[in-house]
This record gives structure tokens, sequence and C-alpha cells, in this order.
């Protein structure tokens, strides 16, 4: 049994100016193939997958030349479509001369954004389903930020989508993707499956599933997985920082030959959604910048700490609003990590602990990012990706080259910074950041900030550019039924 594993993943935010291009898919260690694809991350879907298939007599995974999650993270736009037609076409080279193939593995994100590609990942499962023909097997996992429609589906036979935001189930769901690949190359599973799209569409921040009502629909989902054999539900959410035409929540539902059973369950979990859809969409309290520094004085001033002031907007990681607003108010005792700003990046690499620092920091790269803040202190970390300044009453500005989320408490330790210093934690995330600093218990007070202006990853999306999404078409922003 051969079974082909590629890998193409981006979250593109759309609306910013700098293109996601080839070179910044190259970089030490991608692109990879063979056993190095299949260990690059052992903790994800790729880890999952490769973990169970190897548990199987006789199945032999065949790594194609894939390029890694581009440098840049998710601060980058549009994927060109040189980028794309460039890399999915040595994928498509590969297949061809290391083939035949009895099923293919696509470790995808789902929201990925190509100029002149409207839906990628389905246009990769296309191209895939060309090579192998139609006697194999096609499985994925998904981001539940992914945007899909029934497309991808009419190409490949399967699809995984993690359900917890922050994403725990990552290595669950390659494990998934692995067992029913194998089952159905064996004809011991016939993928049949349903997709419901929900006209509803909400900004990333609101969508954690610690809580009702995403918590609520992710167990019925769970609920439908344990009272029916061989049932799979996928809930994506969507991701609308992606000006493409399959924007928003999606459901999908595999069974073992049952399309009718596909179809009742898919659309009971769009009825659910669709009930709860006011609650889906105030989900989460968010603070302007100004107002969310206040309550943080606040808390402070009442003992309320460790405190999170969490930028869940910036993009880019160059946008200083939240810096700015900290020195304004003289907030104190503060770790900011982090600013993206790679020329400062590269200035702090020169230098060493002690040294004075002086000079404008982040900003620059687009108006959602602000203007450059100007930082006095002492350097007190460097490292070949940035490093720390003090500056004012205990605060701490960590410098990186590119948006870094911080999601664990433990990562400043991890950078030589010592966590019980510091009483507020100024850091640039939406969800990922209760996996560390929520779900422990670790914060005591956490805000959600973002700028006045409604800038690129706002919760007000109809302060966004959009070009091909038409927001009337959904909930809240127009006056639509579930179809």
């Amino acid at each position: 049994m051969r079974i082909a594993v590629l890998y193409f993943s981006h979250e593109t935010v759309s609306f910013l100016k700098n293109d996601t291009t080839v070179e910044d898919f190259i970089y030490p260690g991608s692109p990879m193939r063979d056993e190095a694809l299949l260990a690059h991350d052992p903790r994800g879907y790729m880890g999952g997958f490769v973990k169970v298939a190897r548990e199987h007599a006789g199945v032999e995974l065949v790594g194609i030349e894939s390029p890694g999650f581009p440098r840049t993270g998710t601060g980058s736009g549009w994927i060109t479509a040189e980028a794309f037609e460039r890399f999915t076409g040595r994928m498509v080279e590969e297949l061809k001369t290391r083939g035949p193939f009895d099923g293919a593995y696509l470790c995808i994100h789902g929201a990925a954004a190509v100029r002149g590609v409207p839906r990628p990942e389905a246009e990769l499962a296309k191209r895939v389903r060309a090579v192998i023909g139609d006697k194999a097997f096609i499985a994925a996992t998904f981001d539940p930020h992914a945007n899909e429609d029934a497309e991808f589906l009419r190409h490949a036979d399967m699809a995984f989508c993690v359900k917890y935001f922050p994403h725990y189930d990552m290595h669950l769901q390659g494990e998934r993707a692995a067992r029913m690949l194998v089952r159905a190359i064996r004809g011991d599973y016939k993928p049949t499956s349903a997709t419901v799209k929900v006209p509803i569409i909400t900004a990333t921040v609101l969508q954690w599933t610690g809580a009702s009502p995403w918590m609520d629909l992710v167990q019925r989902a769970l609920t439908w997985e344990a009272r029916e054999p061989d049932v799979y539900v996928n809930f994506m959410f969507g991701f609308p920082f992606a000006d493409v035409p399959d924007v928003g929540m999606t459901f999908q539902v595999l069974t073992n030959g049952k399309p009718e059973l596909a179809k009742r369950i898919a659309d009971d979990m769009a009825q659910s959604a669709w009930r709860r859809r006011k609650e889906l969409v105030t989900a989460a309290k968010v603070h302007l910048i100004p107002e969310g520094v206040a309550l943080a004085k606040q808390a402070l001033a009442r003992g309320d700490t460790p405190i999170v002031l969490a930028d869940h907007s910036d993009r880019s990681g160059y946008a200083t609003w939240l810096l700015r607003e900290i020195i304004a108010q003289d907030l104190h005792d503060v770790v900011i990590a982090t600013v993206a700003d790679a020329a400062a990046a590269d200035a702090l690499r020169g230098m060493k602990p002690g040294d004075p620092f002086d000079r404008a920091v982040g900003g620059r790269v687009d108006e959602s990012a602000g203007e450059p803040v100007r930082i006095t202190g002492t350097v007190r970390i460097t490292s070949e990706h940035g490093g720390a300044v003090e500056f004012g009453r205990g605060n701490l500005l960590v410098i990186s080259r590119y948006l870094a989320q911080i999601t664990e408490t433990s990562w400043f330790a991890s950078v030589g910074i010592d966590l019980s210093r510091f009483k507020v934690f100024a850091i640039k995330s939406r969800v990922h950041f209760r996996r560390g600093f929520d779900d422990s218990g670790f914060a005591k007070t956490i805000l959600l900030v973002e700028p006045i202006e409604p800038f690129l990853g706002t919760v007000r999306l109809d302060g966004l550019p959009y070009e091909t999404v038409d927001l009337k078409r959904f909930y809240p922003y127009g006056d639509v039924t579930l179809p």
C-alpha cells in the first residue's frame, strides 16, 4: 500500500500588502521531502498521520517534496500565482515519477488564498486526483479556520478538521486521516459526505471553543460522532480575513456509505449553529486599545494580576498601537511580546546586554501597523532573531523579525525572561494564548483589545475592503436566512 504525503499550508490575510512569494517558502529545511517531511511536525497533523499509518503492516509512505509553512508565518498576504504553480507543479511531477499510489494525504490548512486561484486546496486535490487516478483515495486534514465549500470533496474523499480553538487535537485528526485512509484503500470504508454552508461570518477572536456557544457546537459534533459509528463531523469556523469565494462557516460530515445520514447530521449541525447565530457573533468582549489599557491599570491597582492584554487584530506583527498606549498611560511592569521589526532585530544582533538602545521600532509596513514608536532604554537580551529592551517603569519590549504569537507562559523562560518580574503581558494573539494563560488559570484578568480604526484583524468586518466577499450575504451584515 503506497501513500503519497504532501504539505501545503498557509492562513492568508489577503488585506496585507506584502504577498507571500516563492522566496518566503524557501529557507533551511524547506522545501522538504521523504523522511524530513514525514518527521517535521511530530506533535501535529503530520505526526499523528505518520504514527498511525506506520502501525499498519505493508504501508509505505512517500514524502513528496513540499514547501514548509512560509517563514513569514501568518503575517503575509496573497500567495503569488508563481509560488503556487512552482510548488504544486513540483508535487505533480514527483507524483508522476514516483507513482503509482493507492492513496494520498494532503496536510493543508484551508484558509490559503492564491492570486488567480479561487479555491487553492480544492485545486491541489484536483491536480493530485488527475495523477493518482479515480481508484485511489485522498484524505486531508484541516484547520478549523478553513474556508471550504463542497468543491474540495468533489476531488478528495475525506477531510478531518480540528475541533478545538486553541488547536489541541491536531495530532488526533492526523491519526484519524491515516486510519480512515488505510481502511478506505482496503475496502473497509466507503467515504460518503455531505457539506452545508451556513451564512455566518465571524472574526476569529470570537471563536474560542472554551466557552459557549462555540463550545456547545463542538460538543454537538462530538456527540454525533459518539452516537453513530464511522461518522466524522467537521466544523469549519471560517477565516474572514481571506477575501475568497468560499469564506464563512461550513459543516462537513463523513459516513461509511450512508449519504442520507451524512446529510441529516450536516443539516442538524447547520440548524444548531443558526439558532445560536446572535451568540456566535457576540461571544467575546473586545475593547478599544485606550479603554483596554485603562482597564489594565485599574486591575493592576486592585491587584488582579497577572493581566493579559491580547491585541487580537495585529496581523503583520508590526503594529505599535498597544505599545504606544502603554507608554501614554504609563502602564508599568509590562512585557510586550512582541513587536515585529526586521531592521531593529538586526540591530540588536550586533549589540550586547547592557548597551543603550535608542531607536524607533515597529510601524511602517502599512496603515494597520501605525507609526514607529521611539524606545529609549537598555538592551537586556540579544538573539539571532531579535532581542529585548528594558524601558520605562519596569517594562520590557521584545522585538522579533516576524509576527510572533505567544501561546505558552513557558516561552518567556525559553528566551531568558523571568516571568515573575511582570504583572502585565501584552501579546499579539487571538485565542491561542488561552492555551497557556487562561486554561491553566495563570491570568486573573484577560482583556482583548484592538485599535480604534477597524484594521485587518478587526471584529468590525464591515470596515474591511472586501472585493470578492459580499458581507450582505452573511449574518450579521445582511438580511439572510439559512438555505
